[in-house]
């Protein structure tokens, strides 16, 4: 009784001491300013997946770690904490959130329950199959975990009702006795070592092999060079854990000892419309030797694969899961530091701007701003081509490369490097096959492709229907097994239904579309420079039309369904498209798009806005002579944003190296070197900003082919976004635009629709430059643009008033 006595006697008087400290803030509070805290260290309290957290409870100096009780919804907890002697603190993994809304309270042993506690927190717990923000599944969600190197068996049972992937009895009859729809799996924890020959392999139970390799990490020390490998599924998608491990780990009680505390999280690419987990043996990022052997930890998902699916809100949300799961083993990182190229580039734009604290530095690499508006241009590629091609086919001018390009914008090429034999093979059919049915086609020499390429061609040929395209797509192998039958053939195979929970559904039942060309003026530029007639200009633009609706598409037609015969071949998608009836005497029709969808898409963060204040490296190998569709300008794009976004991009520095004639160097093992300097600034110079802790090399620089230096500085890109000399690296890297910087809008991108002005205020405005046009010339830009031309001046009409 004296004990107990004098336990309560010293809880009333922290009691006391807690209401004092506290002043006016509710107890339920668990702010800065309290004496008493508790805080989630692997998530927000909000989005806590998976019933489980990594808690912490701060604790005043002068109360007694032990004398401490924790609470979850009534039920002692305080088992699963340890003390931290150093912060006096307690941290725990604590098991057995329920979903929704849990009350996690501290106060003192013997605590009389009318008192209210000396903390609380809400959090509120999501299902490990998500989701958390990003709305319904989507669904048919087809299942790869027992593909190969994923290694994790059959989905489990989710349902009897005959909905989704088949799960099969494992006895001699093979039957089916349930289905998933969400393709959860076991987890799996299987243990690696690097061989003394460069190999990955597993680490026999209980023995020490002799070809046992070690390694040097990051932070100096020599540790064996075994890898602890985690994988299973959150958010319905294949994820990955990789760390140095001890040998005789526990795998249920992970040691963190060989670790260096750092945490990558490696993001991919590719071009992808979902209804897929994504196939983990195509994911060479898991297992990265380069940073594992430095100590690095990996974390890996096919949900953050854009070649999976593109729908940025449940990548996001897949990421922050990941990275709770990874925590929760293993302790909150020292930083995250995210890399990836193309859309694993994007994917660190977006999320490091949706979700601070998610990545705390970035190495995007081959990146545009985000991917949304991206299709803007990209739609533009098949209408002009085909225009070229077929409706102006007869004017030779378009026989030559360098013209067109005057249009695109994009690069364009008589003899592209490093042209694969695949490739040159396939352009070479392709235009084979035009020359048979009659259109014109230059004469090249066998080695070269004829009329030459555009990257429109090279780049971004089939992305179109890919995109577009309700009736064109799939999600590979395994689909044929879905339940119930024909379920797979009910998928609109476009990027926009992929968004459909934020784009939001027409009336057809269609997701809504945000591509628009209304009033854009196709090769003003060109017409401003004297490359083009008025007559040219006015016979592109009333011809170049647009995209059909959703609900009136049809089937792709050769190359990309069925066989060739005269009247499949459709390399242009054109059977698709907003075509004059007449050869032009009736203006084709332009596409317009939903303004709800592109107000959704500025609201969901999936558009780019440039307000992400990290330390960023964007790196790039300049590709642009092999008319690669990662051009090279969209690093000065995600610039410019940047500085409209958050007033400056001082955070950022844009690095090249060159690829002529041949891809030969990689930068990123120093760009990692470069992050850990200045993130150790910033760690050691809290009140600095980001920009301040800059280390040394951490400034705009250029590389040659074999990464040696040859420029650096403030003013090597002089000439792109100011009007200054050019500098070095510009001088030495030729940048590009696209359809819509030639029709006037801005280098940034990303205006989804233009607002308009009449034709007669673009004449007015003198819009035209030196070509007046006559009152003849003005009705035929009124019948092309009834409802007026683009003012790039003003800003986005489909961005949100707000």
């Amino acid at each position: 009784m004296t004990r107990k006595f004098l336990i309560l006697a010293m809880a009333a008087l922290i009691a006391g001491l807690a209401i004092v400290g506290q002043g006016q803030a509710p107890i339920s509070e668990a702010s800065h300013g309290s004496w008493f805290e508790i805080s989630i260290l692997s998530s927000s309290p909000d989005i806590v997946s998976g019933g489980d957290a990594l808690v912490r409870v701060d604790i005043p100096r002068f109360v007694p770690l032990w004398l401490m009780r924790v609470e979850l919804n009534d039920d002692n907890v305080t088992g699963a904490f340890a003390p931290d002697p150093e912060d006096h603190a307690l941290v725990g993994l604590v098991d057995g959130f329920v979903l929704g809304e849990n009350t996690l309270e501290v106060k003192p042993k013997w605590w009389p329950r009318r008192w209210p506690p000396l903390a609380q927190l809400t959090v509120t717990n999501h299902p490990i199959t998500g989701p958390i923000f990003s709305g319904p599944h989507q669904q048919p969600f087809v299942c790869k975990t027992e593909r190969r190197d994923a290694g994790l068996g059959q989905p489990l049972i989710d349902n009897y009702e005959h909905i989704g992937f088949p799960v099969y009895a494992v006895d001699e009859n093979g039957e089916v006795i349930g289905w998933s729809k969400d393709c959860s799996a076991e987890t799996r924890i299987d243990y690696l070592y690097r061989t003394t020959g460069g190999k990955f392999e597993p680490l026999p139970p209980g023995e020490r092999p002799d070809d046992l390799a070690q390694t040097t990490t990051l932070d100096g020390r020599t540790v064996d060079y075994i890898v602890r490998w985690e994988r299973g599924t959150i958010n319905r998608f294949i994820y990955s854990l990789a760390t140095l491990a001890p040998l005789g780990d526990d795998p249920e009680r992970p040691d963190p000892s060989a670790w260096n505390g750092r945490l990558i999280y490696s993001f991919d690419g590719g071009v992808g419309i979902g209804h897929s987990q994504g196939d983990a043996e195509k994911d060479p990022n898991k297992l990265p030797h380069d940073v594992l052997s430095l100590g690095y930890a990996v974390a890996y998902s096919t949900g953050n694969r854009t070649g999976v699916h593109y729908n940025l809100q449940v990548g996001g949300e897949t990421a922050l899961m990941v990275k709770e799961r990874f925590i929760e083993r293993y302790g909150v990182p020292y930083y995250t530091v995210g890399v990836g190229g193309t859309g694993g580039g994007i994917q660190q734009y977006v999320y490091g701007q949706n979700h601070p604290g998610l990545l705390d530095a970035a190495i995007p690499q081959y990146e545009y701003p985000d991917m949304v508006t991206q299709t803007i241009h990209v739609g533009d590629c098949e209408l002009l081509e085909h225009y070229f091609d077929v409706t102006d086919g007869a004017n030779a001018k378009w026989l030559d490369v360098e013209n067109r390009q005057l249009i695109q914008g994009l690069n364009a090429s008589w003899d592209p490097q490093n042209l694969s034999p695949g490739a040159l093979e396939q352009w070479n059919g392709i235009y084979f096959l035009y020359g048979l049915l009659g259109f014109p086609v230059a004469e090249r020499a066998p080695s070269s492709p004829a009329p030459a390429l555009t990257e429109c061609r090279n780049g971004w040929f089939g992305l179109s229907p890919l995109a577009l395209n309700p009736h064109y797509g799939s999600a590979g192998a395994g689909q044929e097994l879905m339940q119930p039958p024909g379920v797979m053939a009910e998928v609109h195979w476009t990027h926009f239904d992929d968004l459909r929970n934020i784009y939001g559904i027409d009336e057809d039942g269609y997701a809504r579309v945000t591509w628009d060309n209304v009033g854009v003026q196709y090769g003003l530029q060109a017409l401003l420079d004297g490359d083009i007639t008025p007559e040219e200009f006015l016979h592109l633009n009333a011809n170049v039309g647009g995209w059909k609706q959703t609900k009136d598409t049809v089937q792709e037609g050769y190359p990309f369904v069925g066989d060739f015969v005269p009247f499949n071949f459709d390399p242009w998608s054109s059977r698709n498209m907003n075509l004059s009836p007449d050869g032009g005497i009736t203006p084709a029709p332009r596409s317009e798009g939903s303004i709800e969808a592109m107000n959704a898409a500025y609201e969901s963060g999936m558009v780019f806005d440039g307000q992400m204040d990290i330390p960023i490296i964007d790196w790039r190998h300049y590709l642009e002579d092999e008319l690669d569709m990662h051009n090279t300008h969209q690093s000065f794009a995600t610039r410019q944003r940047m500085i409209e976004g958050q007033g400056h991009a001082d955070n950022q520095v844009i690095w090249f190296t060159d690829a002529r004639p041949s891809v030969a160097f990689d930068q990123t093992p120093e760009a990692f070197q470069v992050i850990d300097e200045w993130m150790a600034n910033i760690k050691a110079n809290p009140d600095k900003s980001v920009a301040e802790n800059k280390p040394p090399d951490a400034v705009d620089r250029c590389f040659n082919t074999d990464g040696s230096e040859f420029a650096r500085g403030d003013d090597v890109w002089d000439g792109i976004l100011n009007d200054e000399l050019a500098g070095a690296c510009t001088q030495k890297f030729q940048i590009y635009s696209t359809s819509r910087i030639v029709a006037s809008g801005p280098l940034k991108g990303g205006i989804y629709k233009c607002q308009l002005q009449s034709v007669e205020d673009a004449i007015e405005a003198e819009t035209y430059g030196s070509w007046e046009p006559t009152e003849a010339e003005q009705q035929r830009l009124e019948e092309i643009f009834p409802t007026g031309v683009c003012d790039y001046s003003l800003p986005d009409a489909g961005r949100p008033a707000d």
